[in-house]
């Protein structure tokens, strides 16, 4: 089961974070998750909101160049080690994470990551065989 991630492409500029949460505020966009990765010359804006077709159509409007791409969460055992054993996992299952970050907040003891893989039902067929859950969008309030 997958989420849908927006990623905006940024100048490395003031006031682009800003502009773009700002917006999806004024458009009463829920934001769940939010990651923020740069180079040089630009940054990649990564969003978990509570309805990505109205985001990434109001970002369009806005002259914002973005993707959308499945992810998957993942609910992590919030204790020590815990992502440790879901890293291991993954990685004895031949899965390259292409990347991952947190999701605001926890749910029923547990964190929230998003991961971003290439075999998103490989990575969901590993950690349904390990007893670790998935968080699907609606757990997250994304409708």
């Amino acid at each position: 089961m997958t989420i849908p991630q927006i990623s905006v492409f940024l100048e490395n500029k003031a006031g682009q974070l800003a502009d773009i949460t700002g917006i999806l505020s004024d458009n009463q966009v829920n934001m769940r998750a939010i990651n923020i990765a740069e180079t040089a010359d630009y940054g990649v804006l990564r969003l978990i909101v509570d309805d990505a077709t109205k985001a990434s159509s109001i970002l369009l409007e806005q002259g914002f160049i973005l993707t959308m791409t499945p992810v998957v969460g993942v609910a992590v055992p919030d204790t020590p080690g815990g992502l440790s054993k879901v890293l291991s996992l993954i990685s004895t299952a031949g899965i390259d994470v292409e990347y991952m970050y947190s999701v605001f907040g926890q749910r029923d003891g547990k964190a929230c990551m998003i991961f971003r893989v290439a075999d998103t039902d490989g990575l969901t067929e590993v950690l349904d065989k390990n007893g670790i859950g998935t968080i699907a969008g609606e757990d997250l309030g994304i409708h």
